[in-house]
């Protein structure tokens, strides 16, 4: 029986919240021409998967046990005996995130402030293609450590008749000792990170232009998608130098005829 609570709720919230908003840009980016309306909410939900990481990467250090970025079990040696134990049935458990998750963990928090900053150069006017591939590897990083990291799930799951998944529901998980148990789920620290989520993301849209498709991003103008009215203004010069171009070629011409008489 699930009894013993070691996850706090921050930390929940943080897990569904960041997998939410990075399935969203994916599944945007990937499925959505990149001159949709539609394709710049990819770029707010990577701005807002940032913005939690920031928020994770403090609770990191303040939290409880076993939300402590130095709580996780990153050592080399722990990642190859649990992998060791999964095909040997070895049964030791870890009341927090185990070497596996751990480093999933770590590297997907790696990977979203990687697609953060490229993102970010991309879109402030720095030379887009400088970034865009490796911006896109770190996408493709992403959904790969996500896949390993379902599928190394489900192995412990049936490995260790332990349902793991759902200690990132309730917090709890069974065969614990009372010293790796927390004493409280800290609701009102979930409460104003929800709050502050909620505002970022507010600031976000608040600061949008979707004629103009730029983000007032804290005094830097970034531009999200292409300017409809750029867009408008290029196709009009263009027509203009096109036409200044054959009116000057028929002018040669007449000129040529003029001379062969």
């Amino acid at each position: 029986m699930r009894e013993y609570l070691v996850y706090d709720l921050p930390t929940r919230l943080f897990h569904w919240f960041f997998a939410g908003l990075f399935v969203t840009a994916f599944f945007i980016a990937k499925t959505i021409d990149d001159d949709s309306p539609i394709y710049v909410y990819h770029m707010l939900a990577g701005f807002m998967l940032c913005f939690l990481v920031i928020l994770r990467l403090l609770w990191g250090f303040i939290g409880t046990k076993h939300a402590r970025l130095f709580e996780f079990a990153l050592h080399p040696k722990d990642l190859f005996s649990y992998f060791k134990g999964l095909v040997t049935g070895d049964k030791k458990l870890w009341a927090g995130h185990n070497p596996a998750s751990s480093w999933s963990s770590i590297i997907m928090i790696f990977f979203a402030i990687g697609l953060g900053l490229t993102g970010y150069f991309m879109t402030s006017g720095t030379n887009k293609e400088d970034f865009e591939d490796i911006h896109e590897l770190f996408a493709n990083g992403f959904i790969i450590v996500v896949i390993l990291h379902i599928a190394g799930l489900i192995f412990h799951t049936f490995q260790h008749r332990e349902m793991i998944a759902l200690s990132m529901i309730d917090g709890k998980k069974s065969k614990v000792i009372n010293a790796d148990v927390i004493p409280s789920a800290k609701s009102n620290v979930a409460v104003i990170m929800i709050l502050l989520v909620v505002g970022f993301g507010y600031y976000l849209l608040k600061n949008f232009s979707t004629q103009s498709k730029t983000l007032q991003f804290f005094g830097t103008s970034l531009q999200l998608g292409e300017n409809e009215e750029s867009e408008a203004a290029d196709s009009i010069n263009e027509k203009k130098e096109t036409d200044k171009d054959e009116k000057i070629d028929k002018e040669i011409e007449v000129g040529d005829d003029s001379d062969e008489d």
